[in-house]
Order: structure tokens, then C-alpha cells, then sequence
């Protein structure tokens, strides 16, 4: 199955069914329906129940439904997470502080069992893996080609800081080796890459920008958010202009021409070519693809 869009993807705590239908009705490209840090321990039961049938009535668009779990360490809570939601067919599952294969093979080998007794293509659910652990980062190399189903790897920076003992700042350099491994393994894997949420809901939206820029100039392919204003600035960051594709395209349409004339290095815009510059071009064109457009 191929990757959905996914340059802002939303939180919204699973035991608020408001909170859900109003994130159904914003055009995120991912809403996610959290049955972990989201909700109060004594609430998971009532979430769970929300969930499956926000699920089943809430129409969402376009957008994706995504559901998280508990992680798989907790494994009681995960899997009544998963038993109590899979009936509503969800696009996929968010399976937090992933640390190692198993940890994807526990929830791949579920949704495989659901797929066969439902009737659905085999896949046709995907998994998304928030990496925010110390050991996560670590193992990076086998969670990203863990299962087929896999579509993306997510960072996350909070849980990281605590799991290190590390001190969050706006800058992020505490974070700053985990943030590069995880879209390097992700783009090595051929996954998706989603950077941490920007946890200041009240701070200048130019803050959220430039944040959201840096990831999207490390490679990153989109970013979880936790508030709805921040989905139009995550949009506008992770879409190329039209200015940006147009220049990409015709700097690609000269190099094959070059190329077909016989022709290596040349100049264009006044700026010596050489493969960097294709290939950064290549990528303009391949995000503008990724958010439906076509080039």
C-alpha cells in the first residue's frame, strides 16, 4: 500500500469525542486518536470506547484515521487498545517508544490475524513508529526494516529528554543526534520521516515555522502537531511553492537536455550544475508529489 500524505498530523486525546469530530472537519492529512499520554490512566476504557465508535460515525474526509496505543511494553493496555478499535478498520496504528523489532513484530502480527479473519488486503494497515527512547535510537537499524507495513518513523523528542535525563530547549541540540538518526534510517528504509510535535501552543507562530523548517531541511517528510493552528504553518512548510517546483523542473529539464547533447557541467540561473543540485530538485518535485501535486 502506498504512504499517505502526511505533513501534519494531529493529536487529539481518544476519551473527547468533540475534540474528534472538530480535528475530523480541519483537512489534516492525519488525525490521531490517542489512547496513550492523551488520557488519564483511570480513562482508557471509556477512550477505548470513544475511539471505536468515533471509528465506525465520525466521517473524516480526507483525512487519515490513525489510532495510538500504549506502547507494547505496557501489553495488557496495548492490547485492548487494539481489540476494542481494530472492528472500525482505522488507516493505521501510531505504536509508541518502539525500542526494538518485536516491538513492530507484536502489532504487525495482530493486524495480520485482523486482515485475514476481516477479509482486508493483506497491509492494508499501516504502522507508524514513534522512536523516543535512549534504547530506540539505538536499535533504529532493525525497527526501520522490522515489517512491510511500516510506512514512517516518527521522532520524539519530550519522552527522549526524560528517558536521557536530558534538559529540552528551544534549540534541540539535546535531541539533536536522535532527530538526524531517525530521518537518516527512515530515508535509508524508504519510510517517511515525523519530526516531534512543537509543544509551545502559545508561542509565536514564527517559532513553529522555523522549527518545522529545520526538520523539513534535515529530510524530514512531515510533523505531528498537538494544536489546530499549527496544521496551516506545518502544510504551507512541508509544500513545495509553485515558484520552487517551476525552478526545479526547469533545472531538471536542462540537465537532460545537457545530458542528451552531450554536455556534463553547465550553468544555469549564473550557478555551475553539478548532481547535488539535481538531486535537490528531484526532492522539490518528489514533496510536491507527496502532497498531491502534480509536476
Amino acid at each position: 500500500m502506498s504512504s499517505a500524505i502526511r505533513r501534519a498530523l494531529l493529536f487529539m486525546p481518544g476519551d473527547d469525542r468533540k475534540k474528534i469530530e472538530k480535528a475530523s472537519s480541519l483537512g489534516v492529512d492525519s488525525v490521531i486518536m490517542d489512547l496513550e499520554d492523551g488520557v488519564a490512566l483511570n480513562n482508557k476504557p471509556a477512550a477505548r470506547e470513544t475511539v471505536a465508535h468515533a471509528l465506525r460515525e465520525v466521517s473524516f474526509g480526507r483525512s487519515e484515521r490513525l489510532v495510538r496505543l500504549n506502547p507494547t511494553s505496557q501489553i495488557d493496555w496495548c492490547e485492548e487498545d487494539f481489540d476494542h478499535t481494530i472492528a472500525g478498520r482505522p488507516d493505521g496504528y501510531v505504536l509508541p517508544k518502539v525500542e526494538s523489532a518485536a516491538d513492530i513484530a507484536t502489532v504487525d502480527g495482530w493486524l495480520t490475524t485482523a486482515e485475514q479473519v476481516h477479509g482486508w488486503p493483506h497491509g492494508s494497515i499501516a504502522l507508524i513508529a514513534i522512536v523516543e527512547t535512549a534504547l530506540g535510537v539505538v536499535n533504529l537499524r532493525e525497527i526501520a526494516g522490522a515489517a512491510k507495513r511500516l510506512q514512517a518513523l516518527a521522532f520524539g523528542a519530550e519522552d527522549l529528554a526524560g528517558d536521557m535525563g536530558a534538559t529540552r530547549t528551544l534549540e534541540g541540540w539535546e535531541g539533536f543526534y536522535a532527530r538526524s538518526a531517525v530521518v537518516t534510517y527512515a530515508k535509508a528504509f524508504g519510510l517517511q520521516a515525523l519530526d516531534t510535535p512543537f509543544i509551545d501552543v502559545k508561542a509565536d507562530e514564527s517559532l513553529l515555522v522555523n522549527d518545522a523548517e529545520r526538520a523539513m531541511q534535515m529530510g524530514y517528510t512531515g510533523k505531528l502537531a498537538i494544536h489546530p493552528r499549527q496544521i496551516l504553518p506545518l502544510q504551507q512548510v512541508f509544500t513545495p511553492t509553485a515558484a520552487q517546483i517551476d525552478r526545479a523542473r526547469r533545472l531538471i529539464a536542462e540537465h537532460d537536455a545537457q545530458q542528451a547533447a552531450g554536455v556534463g557541467v553547465f550553468t544555469f540561473e549564473g550557478k555551475m550544475v553539478d548532481m547535488p543540485m539535481i538531486r535537490a530538485a528531484q526532492s522539490v518535485l518528489s514533496r510536491a508529489r507527496a502532497a498531491g501535486i502534480r509536476v
